[in-house]
């Protein structure tokens, strides 16, 4: 029975895989990404904290 298998096994894992090397990388891009654009952006300045009492 091992005879009536179909020859596109070997094709599978490599596609998966690959999909698997895209995906972590645009994942990858998308954090470097995010965590440079917070770094030079800067964060905008805080609202003074409301619970301290001005003298």
């Amino acid at each position: 029975m091992a005879e009536n298998l179909p020859a596109t096994d070997g094709a599978r894992p490599r596609w998966r895989g690959f999909v698997t090397t895209v995906m972590l990388v645009l994942i990858s891009v998308m954090i470097v990404r995010d965590i440079l654009i917070r770094r030079w952006a800067g964060s905008p300045p805080s609202p003074p904290d409301a619970t301290q009492q001005s003298h």
